[in-house]
Parts: C-alpha cells; sequence; structure tokens
C-alpha cells in the first residue's frame, strides 16, 4: 500500500536568476528548496532507560505551519498511525495516537529494550493532493545498541496464547503480487474470531532488514471502508471465516522482511512476526 520513508515532496519552485547588463553571459537559474511536509519532534531527544516514556511532535505543513486537519471516518486510512521499530526489528510499537485539535500529540509508549529506534509516521491529511506520507525520527534509548540476529523463516509462530500458522507462502519476488494464507486458533486449537481494531480485522506490517524499507497492509472483512480508496486488489487482504487470513504482499526490494501480523484478541494486540525473504 504505501512505502516511502521520508517527508513528502509538496512543491518545487524554479527561480530565473535576472541578466546583468554589458554583454554579460545570463546567470543560471537557481533551484529553490523542496518545500515538504516536516516532523516537528518535541521530545525527548533521547530516552535514559528501557520502559515508559512520552512522545511530543506535530506534522508541520510546507508553509510552516501545523497539521490540524486530517482524514476521519471508518476504516484504517485516517489520522495518524505511529510505528516504532528496533532496528535489528525485534521489537514494534504500534499506535493510532488521538490527535487533538492542536494538532500536537503526545502519546506514552513502552521501549522495552535499549538500542536504536527507528519511529515512523505515517499521515493521513484532510487537505491537499497528498493522500497519505511518512516521516521519520531516530530515537535511542538507554545505552547501547547490541542487536539480535534475524530468525529464521518459521511457518508457526506462538504469540500472546495464539498459534500463527503459515498455510501457503508463495515465492516472494521483487514487486510481484503475492498471496500468503495464514490461519489463526486459540490454545483450544479453534480458529479465532477477529475483532477489528484500528478500522481493520488485522495489520499487516513489514519492514526491511537493514534499510528499514516500510510497507503496510490491511486485512478486511466485509467493511468496505477498510478497503475503499487505498490500496490495490494486490495488496489489500481479506478474511471471509473465523481463524483464516489472506495477505496481499507486494515489496519494493530485495532482501530479507520482517513481517509483523497484528490481531486484537481478549482484550490486547498480539503480534506475530515471521522472517520473509524476497528474490
Amino acid at each position: 500500500m504505501r512505502g516511502r520513508r521520508l517527508g513528502a515532496l509538496a512543491a518545487l519552485g524554479l527561480v530565473a536568476a535576472g541578466c546583468g547588463g554589458g554583454g554579460g553571459s545570463p546567470a543560471p537559474p537557481t533551484i529553490a528548496p523542496a518545500k515538504e511536509y516536516r516532523l516537528d519532534w518535541q521530545g525527548p531527544k533521547a530516552v535514559a532507560e528501557p520502559g515508559s516514556t512520552t512522545l511530543r511532535f506535530a506534522v508541520l505543513t510546507p508553509d510552516g505551519k501545523v497539521l490540524t486537519r486530517f482524514r476521519t471516518g471508518a476504516g484504517p486510512h485516517t489520522g495518524v498511525h505511529l510505528i516504532i521499530v528496533r532496528d535489528d526489528l525485534s521489537t514494534i510499537v504500534h499506535k493510532h495516537p488521538p490527535i487533538p485539535a492542536s494538532g500536537q500529540l503526545t502519546l506514552p509508549v513502552d521501549l522495552p529494550q535499549a538500542g536504536h529506534y527507528h519511529v515512523l509516521v505515517d499521515v493521513y491529511p484532510a487537505t491537499g493532493a497528498l493522500r497519505n506520507f511518512q516521516l521519520t525520527h531516530e530515537l535511542q534509548v538507554g545505552t547501547g545498541n547490541a542487536k539480535a540476529p534475524l530468525p529464521a523463516y518459521a511457518p508457526v509462530v506462538h504469540a500472546g496464547g495464539l498459534t500463527f500458522r503459515v498455510s501457503k507462502l508463495p515465492g516472494l519476488r521483487l514487486a510481484e503480487p503475492a498471496s500468503m494464507i495464514v490461519n489463526v486458533t486459540d490454545a483450544a486449537g479453534k480458529p479465532v474470531t477477529f475483532t477489528p481494531f484500528y478500522g481493520a480485522l488485522a495489520h499487516a506490517i513489514f519492514f526491511r532488514a537493514g534499510s528499514l524499507d516500510y510497507f503496510h497492509s490491511h486485512i478486511c472483512g466485509n467493511d468496505p471502508a477498510c478497503t475503499s480508496g487505498f490500496g490495490t486488489p494486490a495488496t489489500t487482504g481479506h478474511s471471509t471465516k473465523p481463524g483464516r487470513m489472506e495477505l496481499g504482499v507486494l515489496l519494493p526490494a530485495t532482501g530479507k522482511w520482517r513481517l509483523f501480523l497484528q490481531v486484537f484478541h481478549a482484550g490486547k494486540l498480539i503480534t506475530a512476526p515471521f522472517t520473509l525473504r524476497v528474490r
């Protein structure tokens, strides 16, 4: 659905310099700086130790004002999605924070390990030509940055009392759409009935190892607000019966990727990580 990691280009101006007298050659045109949406990161600059902290930030429009108008309504394509991932892809935080009228966001989060974190703010503005864009920030928690190796692919992941089992894993190739089927059962082996959260039945968040390229898609039921207006049939996932989901996968680079598959069950958000390779 989307994979742009940096601020969205809003306008680019060309300013032609005036010509001098005396028969000299005209001065070459100068290019004005690109005007972009920017992230106004207000704190913290660093987090002293792992645990709970409060993030403060706003999104600035190309004219330097705080963005206050965001897309609203049903479905997942609204407001701001905040996604924080440790740079070894061992930890992820996914929030849809409430946005006050001032546009100044304040959000408590838990960052459980020391190390380097990549903060991605996925924005859905209500105005302008851009339907959504991403802004990023880097954040150090505690001291050091010991990295765990990325685990090998495993077709079965146990998380939060649930079992996630890949029943169909296609060969994933650069920029080629593919369909991945995952079955989810509870501790008794029964298919799980997915509870909607953040406008979808489940979320599939992908990050590429090393470069942290990003891709985010949704698994939808019968709610047209989940699928309308964004994505393509190749990237929108579906669930037509309890415990079974079909993910649309379309990744923009080769290499190893980490899929964080998220569902909401028994009052809590559960994340099942899978390592994938794109050739």
